[in-house]
């Protein structure tokens, strides 16, 4: 299935940018450009080749491993994305933390404490977090803790003052392998607000799923048997109903890695963030072709590999679960 679906993906994308309003060769010269210069740079780029032709170069340079060149930089689309990934998969996996102890921990509460305040109140919390537009929630954390509270960085990674060698390009881990004490404190600090948006959607959606979950669960009636032989409440809440509830959450958790790379684009976009969200935006901007496709290609191929980690996983949480 993995094929298939890269297929479909780049084959949709590739028919979208080339139907969409605007000229490329217009965008990167100018509105005094001529028609004669205009006309010379479609033809270097292929623009003016016919459209089955220019699907062909794209598949013939995808099968040798090149994603094709920006129109705007000429830097080799892939390097661009190996060089922005690091910073896309640092917010990503922080946003996701987040996400999955905090959802987990609401949903588990919620459900211990059924239909009193702190399940109303948490579902309540759930409902506002699943509604809220990513960009406003991102625009009013800057306003209140960068802009009126001044406590926090309002966008970029790293403050420009700040030096950090950079290994991996994880500024985190590059901080803590270097003993980069300063770095790490500010590409932390840099940090919070991003994964905070990003991760507000999913947590109420993974809340939501724990809390129905753990409730069907705890109605079986191997829950009240524990409970029969005198276990410790929370012995049977984590030991017992938790692990055979989670087989729906890891698959919200999975699925919610798309709504996290959909979500990065804009949370990048608003914080500056120089990842591949970002550069996706830039190339929809200017019909950067080349670079749209490499990071829908790329956002594609995470998220089909996390699903294969959420289908091997519930072999991990249900024994009776077994792949041929």
């Amino acid at each position: 299935m993995v094929i298939p679906v890269l297929w479909g993906v780049s084959t949709i994308i590739f028919l979208v940018m080339h139907f969409t309003p605007g000229d490329p060769a217009q965008l990167i010269l100018g509105e005094r450009a001529t028609a004669a210069s205009i006309q010379e740079l479609r033809n270097k780029l292929g623009i003016n080749d016919p459209l089955y032709l220019q699907y062909l170069n794209f598949y013939w340079k995808l099968f040798h491993g090149n994603l094709g060149q920006s129109y705007f930089t000429k830097d080799d689309v892939f390097d661009e994305l190996i060089a922005r990934f690091p910073a896309t998969i640092e917010l990503a996996l922080s946003a996701m933390l987040i996400a999955t102890i905090g959802g987990v921990f609401l949903g588990i509460t919620a459900a211990y404490k059924k239909d009193t305040i702190v399940d109303n109140v948490s579902m309540i919390a759930a409902l506002f977090g699943v509604s809220m537009p990513i960009f406003w929630l991102a625009l009013m954390l800057i306003l209140i803790f960068s802009v009126r509270l001044d406590w926090l960085p309002v966008s970029g990674r790293i403050d420009l003052a700040v030096f950090i060698d950079k290994k991996t390009n994880l500024f985190l881990l590059d901080s803590i392998i270097t003993g980069n004490m300063l770095a790490l404190k500010d590409a932390f600090k840099h940090l919070i607000l991003p994964s905070i948006a990003l991760a507000t959607i999913p947590t109420a959606v993974i809340a939501r799923m724990t809390r129905s979950s753990m409730l069907d669960v705890m109605r079986q009636d191997y829950i009240r048997t524990a409970r029969s032989k005198g276990l410790m409440e929370k012995v049977v809440i984590y030991r017992h109903a938790l692990k055979n509830a989670l087989i729906p959450v890891v698959t919200v958790i999975g699925l919610n890695v798309g709504l996290l790379l959909a979500g990065a684009i804009l949370t990048e976009t608003v914080f500056a963030w120089p990842g591949v969200g970002r550069l996706a935006i830039q190339g929809i901007t200017y019909r950067d072709t080349p670079i749209v496709q490499g990071t829908t290609l790329f956002f594609s191929s995470i998220f089909v590999f996390v699903n294969l980690i959420v289908d091997i996983t519930y072999a991990y949480l249900d024994p009776r679960i077994h792949y041929g």
